[in-house]
């Protein structure tokens, strides 16, 4: 777990760094290509607030909000960057054969094992329902 420094070359770079668990390439099942309409425009297509538009291309990934994978254990596979979002993501790979995202749990790490149910025990990456809190 460790964080690589930049070397400074341009000064975008200078005091950058990166968490070097941290994987770019995201699975092609679990993205698509997010429809970036508005720019500024209005119905028509007509600019009403100007200085909006451009920026690069992203791809959004497909989140499990539900975690409705009752009690079946998943593990950790990567931590990636989402560029839609402000938070890591991890991809999970399931017993059942089954790859889903989730956000990134905070202090954990490849190779950690999550489940969600209501018999589950509390533990950082598992998902339980309120009433079973």
């Amino acid at each position: 777990m460790a964080i690589n420094l930049y070397k400074t070359s341009t000064p975008s770079t200078r005091n950058g760094t990166v968490y070097s668990q941290v994987k770019s390439n995201p699975r092609n099942n679990l993205t698509y290509g997010q429809h970036h309409c508005g720019k500024g425009r209005n119905a028509r297509g007509i600019i009403i607030v100007g200085h909006r538009g451009g920026g690069h291309k992203r791809l959004y990934r497909k989140i499990d909000f539900r975690r409705n994978e009752k009690d079946i254990y998943g593990s950790n596979v990567t931590i990636e960057y989402d560029p839609n979002r402000n938070a890591y993501i991890c991809l999970i790979h399931y017993r059942d054969g089954e790859k889903r995202y989730i956000l990134h749990p905070r202090g954990a790490i490849i190779g950690d094992t999550i489940v969600s149910g209501t018999e589950v025990p509390i533990k950082m990456g598992n998902a339980l329902p309120l009433s079973a809190v």
